[in-house]
């Protein structure tokens, strides 16, 4: 149904409901002395001209009384690929506020490591197909490491998505 919200323009209403649910949530549990993080998705046209994000998570932060580090702001790849300009922009402001900017589906088909080179984020989310079978797995471990290596040196936390089997742990872990 994103797609559908997304191809009709309403997504970003979903999205903000969403945004300010998370918000509401994580002040409950702050009064309640379980401090935690969680991380939100922003979808590709949520990003656009007229709409700071950045002054809108701001907003919501204040509203709730949190902390930055606890609303991290997750961008799909496929937004950096398509706005790089607008997406520096934003990802630097949010950077600026404090708030953790998750690159998520990173090899998800829309890869671009000058994207890396250009967009400063602090966590990489590898996409779960770099875990799917497939027909010479040295081949896919060197290049799992290379990306974890590459994150590494550019000092980004990495996520794996989508690791469901004990070998899949072993390999990441080596």
């Amino acid at each position: 149904f994103i797609t559908v919200l997304e191809d009709a323009g309403l997504i970003y209403e979903l999205d903000c409901f969403v945004w300010d649910s998370v918000c509401e949530d994580l002040h409950r549990w702050n009064q309640q002395g379980q401090y935690r993080a969680i991380s939100v998705n922003v979808s590709r046209n949520d990003i656009t001209e007229d709409r700071d994000i950045p002054e809108l998570f701001r907003a919501l932060i204040q509203k709730y009384d949190l902390k930055a580090d606890q609303l991290r702001i997750e961008i799909t790849e496929t937004a950096f690929a398509e706005k790089s300009e607008l997406l520096i922009r934003t990802t630097e402001k949010l950077k600026s506020y404090g708030f953790k900017v998750e690159m998520d589906d990173f090899g998800s088909g829309y890869s671009s490591l000058n994207s890396l080179k250009d967009i400063s984020v602090d966590v990489l989310k590898l996409d779960m197909k770099f875990f799917e079978k497939t027909n010479d797995p040295a081949r896919a471990k060197k290049i799992i490491e290379s990306v974890v290596k590459l994150a590494y040196n550019l000092k980004m936390v990495v996520i794996a998505e989508g690791v469901e089997e004990f070998d899949q742990v072993k390999m990441l872990q080596s």
